[in-house]
């Protein structure tokens, strides 16, 4: 359903009260929430209106949208992976800064429903299912490569704790977050993660993001100076045997629900164009059968996007539903690894081609900036940079070839 006709069907604003979680992925209020949701994106879209989604967020928040794979029992959703990313798509299609924000929060609650029982996992789900929200600090600007484990950020001994210094980039959602998990290294210089709040001393979050796309999603620096850590609020990595197909597969969710708003914007833009071409093949766009064919290829796109994205998620689920003490099953992993990757290669391009060629049905005045259909472009073409196409394809090549297994990097 597209972000208009959810708009049309909830009319005015509604209650807040109605969207009290949790929310399953069927759940009644779901749509209502997302037409919300999808209101609010308009609203900020307006010119002196910009700004960041905190309406959104305050919503996620009481609709425990944030518990939407934790079991029922736990007080959670109880979704499926291609559940959860049926809900990233559609979420994504009312606003894809919103989606965008919650990734680190749904990668981590994966990591924490598959770490061994006790206590600290206990505390950790209570809090999503809560509806509290956390955020990532993964990445430093360094000559390192991509995906090196030795972070420049450290975990040093303090008493029965630690300390925590260094400085992230690309933090995205933090802004928003209750918690922010945090790589760093320990004196060893092993690899190891920090979950700690947003509002303790010494952390300080920056919100200077200005990439061309995606410009609401806090994807700021950083910055921790002296921040204490607690033993338990350390979590130890082995990055060994790590395939992290959720984490680039959750970017390509994003991507089709973006596209879902394209056709969107394009049937709309022919309804709303009331001249044609004199050498036309209709005196209405709305009938022009070339204009036509261009939204179903719009149209065609989205539903190819749509449908390789859910089948990449169910190898997802299948590995997901292997983990042993916190380790996935290494083929189907491998496999989750590289129905990722080969979404990747499709989907960009899909994706690409479709946010140029909604122009076409437009006219010069779809190029106005006051319609902001560049976003949709800029958008996909911010969430397609994180990894490059062509190292994805030239993996999936190799394996093909040469049977080379792909990389076990949470950056691939």
């Amino acid at each position: 359903m597209t972000s208009q006709t959810l708009l049309a069907k909830t009319g005015g604003a509604a209650a807040e009260a109605a969207f009290d979680g949790p929310l399953g992925p069927d759940a009644p209020q779901l749509e209502p929430l997302l037409a919300e949701i999808a209101r609010d994106a308009e609203e900020r879209r307006k010119p002196g209106q910009e700004g960041h989604p905190w309406r959104a967020l305050a919503l996620i928040r009481r609709a425990r949208l944030g518990a939407l794979r934790l079991p029922r029992e736990s007080g959670g959703g109880g979704a499926s992976l291609r559940e959860l990313f049926g809900v990233v798509i559609r979420l994504a299609e009312a606003d894809p800064d919103v989606a965008h924000i919650l990734r680190a929060h749904y990668l981590l609650t994966d990591e924490f429903l598959r770490a061994p029982a006790g206590a600290v996992r206990d505390e950790r789900l209570r809090r999503v299912a809560a509806g509290e929200i956390f955020g990532n600090a993964y990445t430093e600007l360094s000559s390192k490569p991509v995906g090196n484990y030795a972070f420049e950020t450290r975990l040093s001994p303090d008493g029965d704790g630690f300390r925590l210094n260094g400085t992230k980039y690309f933090s995205t959602g933090t802004l928003y977050a209750d918690w922010v998990y945090v790589t760093a290294s320990l004196e060893d210089g092993s690899p190891a993660g920090a979950i700690v709040p947003t509002g303790r001393a010494g952390l300080r979050i920056v919100d200077d993001w200005d990439g061309i796309g995606q410009k609401y999603t806090g994807s700021g620096t950083t910055h921790f100076d002296d921040v204490r850590v607690e033993a338990d609020e350390v979590v130890r990595r082995d990055t060994a045997n790590q395939f992290n197909a959720l984490a680039q597969l959750y970017l390509h969710g994003v991507i089709a629900g973006i596209l879902r708003n394209v056709v969107s914007d394009a049937a709309a833009l022919l309804h709303g164009r009331a001249r044609t071409f004199s050498h036309a093949a209709a005196a209405r766009p709305a009938e022009d059968p070339q204009l036509l064919q261009v939204v179903g290829e719009l149209s065609s796109a989205a539903f190819a996007a749509e449908a390789i994205v859910l089948a990449a998620a169910d190898a997802l689920d299948r590995a997901f539903a292997s983990g042993v003490g916190g380790e996935v099953d290494p083929q189907l992993g491998h496999e989750s690894s590289l129905r990722a990757a080969q979404a990747k290669v499709s989907v960009d391009a899909l994706a690409l081609r479709a946010a140029s060629l909604l122009f076409e049905v437009g006219g010069s005045s779809a190029a106005r900036q006051s319609a902001q259909l560049d976003r949709h472009w800029r958008n996909v073409r911010t969430l397609a940079s994180h990894n490059p196409t062509l190292y994805k394809a030239r993996a999936i090549g190799d394996y093909e070839v040469n049977g080379r297994e792909l990389p076990r990097n949470a950056y691939f």
